[in-house]
């Protein structure tokens, strides 16, 4: 009710002014939050990603619409009977934003820097997605625009990972020049190049005239962080910005109503859930995180608080990627506080305290605050009180991203992927702990699930991959390190004069063919 009144006081205000346009060769893109880094290599998040897939381009990427794989920087490839060897044949007369060559020795560059720790430049990381390319055991370049890499094992995700920003190519003559500030000063080959970045204000790209391919459409994209989401709605009504990213629910619905804005919908596998701290306090006890996935009322949030801009979630594996033939087939833990509430008295956790970790805003996070709130009133019904912590997103995923221990009970998190491998492998096993680089902030540990995503990643039959997930998940189901609550439906609005914009289910946000 709040925000609706908020948008009828901001409808007055844009009705009685002249609002300010933005430039006709200028894309303004609201973000939810600004950029932890510019360098593909070292970030993380989507809302950086956004970014850099406009700035760089890997060797392949994923075609629109869909996750499959096609030509990018690598005009085509051949991959060994074995599996274990994939050689690439770069596109002739690509150049990087600074003028340098993009030839093999530049892209083998690029992944030792992130594979070799003695490598001269490895102090510009860290590079937290780097063990995407562990399975490569050497890399040859036998002419210049000839790259092969070699595994030890077949690598099921190998091409999805080099489509994915980690795979991304810089230039290293311009990451020598600027070395670790290369972060805030990048250079790829993609159809835009970088001009500025003035912190708290905005991100500045132009149109790069050497670009290989097609030229974009618009002459500079303009990234601007509003971490309000009511500055966000301001911005858009008055004419502050072209495109908002992430939109509240009931603002979707508000829109939806408007003729002159249009909005953007696509989905893709997307998870929100909450970590468990399984180290310590009442989450060691697997029955009462089992308990508290009982808790919570997981249609309640999707239908109603979410309004439908999101399904109720019950696997580790985003349902998008369809392990299972039919969505029904997933376990699923039933929505029952009765039996929950048994099991918190009989496990002696009656008014147990637990800290909670919620973030204001960020890339996939939907409504975390009402989220949180919603699931604190569902668990104080089963006995117990939930002490709510928010910051500010880079601050929480700092906090988040160093492990619970000591800190909290649970903290929020959402995870946009490209395979099924990356987000179980990135923060269910063991060798993930935060002290080994990993994101498995909760320190779950369960042997057996480690040794089934290692062979489910080094096995190319993909009907026997999945299997091997539907083991997994099964596990995991059984374990609950998390408690799993969400999958959205991506969502961008975007004024109505803004044409040829295409959400993909990469979650990754192409803008070169966008015009008005």
């Amino acid at each position: 009710m709040i925000r609706l009144w908020t948008i009828a006081v901001i409808l007055a205000f844009a009705g009685c002014s002249d609002g300010v346009r933005t430039p006709d060769d200028t894309l303004v893109i609201g973000q939810v939050s600004e950029p932890r880094t510019l360098d593909p290599h070292v970030a993380t998040s989507t809302n950086d990603f956004r970014i850099l897939a406009n700035i760089y381009e890997g060797l392949v990427r994923f075609a629109d619409g869909s996750l499959e794989i096609e030509p990018a920087l690598a005009e085509s490839w051949k991959i060994s009977d074995d599996a274990t060897v994939y050689t690439f044949s770069l596109r002739k007369g690509v150049s990087f934003h600074d003028g340098g060559p993009l030839n093999a020795e530049a892209v083998r560059f690029n992944f030792e820097r992130m594979r070799d720790p003695d490598h001269p430049f490895r102090h510009t990381g860290p590079f937290p997605l780097a063990f995407f390319f562990d399975a490569i055991e050497t890399i040859e370049t036998p002419d210049s625009h000839t790259i092969r890499f070699v595994l030890g094992e077949p690598f099921a995700p190998f091409l999805a990972n080099l489509a994915y920003p980690t795979g991304y190519i810089i230039s290293p003559e311009h990451l020598k020049k600027y070395d670790t500030a290369f972060a805030r000063n990048p250079s790829g080959t993609g159809p835009f190049r970088f001009v500025d970045w003035i912190s708290r204000r905005r991100v500045l790209l132009e149109t790069f005239a050497d670009y290989h391919g097609d030229p974009p459409a618009m002459q500079r994209l303009l990234f601007r962080p509003i971490n309000d989401e009511n500055a966000r709605l301001t911005e858009m009504l008055s004419g502050g910005v072209d495109v908002i990213l992430e939109v509240p629910p009931d603002i979707i619905q508000f829109f939806r109503q408007q003729e002159a804005y249009k909005v953007l919908e696509r989905e893709g596998p997307h998870l929100w859930f909450c970590i468990l701290n399984t180290r310590e306090g009442v989450f060691k006890n697997p029955q009462m995180r089992r308990a508290v996935n009982m808790a919570v009322n997981r249609h309640a949030i999707s239908s109603d608080l979410l309004q439908g801009t999101a399904t109720p979630a019950h696997s580790a594996f985003p349902e998008a990627f369809a392990i299972y033939d039919q969505a029904e087939d997933y376990p699923r833990y039933p929505y029952d506080p009765q039996k929950a509430s048994q099991i918190v008295a009989d496990e002696g956790f009656e008014g147990a305290e637990l800290t909670f970790l919620v973030t204001e805003s960020g890339s996939g996070m939907l409504e975390p605050r009402a989220m949180a709130e919603a699931i604190q009133a569902d668990l104080a019904r089963i006995g117990l009180r939930v002490r709510i912590e928010t910051y500010e997103w880079n601050t929480f995923l700092s906090k988040v991203n160093q492990g619970l221990e000591g800190e909290a009970d649970m903290a929020q998190m959402a995870w946009m992927t490209n395979d099924p491998d990356t987000l179980p492998f990135l923060t269910l096993r063991e060798a993930a702990w935060p002290e080994a680089g990993g994101f498995n902030s909760g320190y779950f540990a369960d042997a057996r699930l480690d040794d089934l995503l290692e062979i489910a990643r080094s096995t190319a039959d993909e009907a026997q991959r999945r299997q091997l997930y539907r083991e997994a998940n099964q596990l995991i189901f059984e374990q609950a390190p998390w408690l799993v609550v969400a999958s959205w439906r991506q969502n961008t609005v975007v004024r109505r004069e803004v044409q040829d914009l295409e959400l993909q289910p990469s979650f990754l946000l192409k803008l070169e063919r966008a015009r008005k």
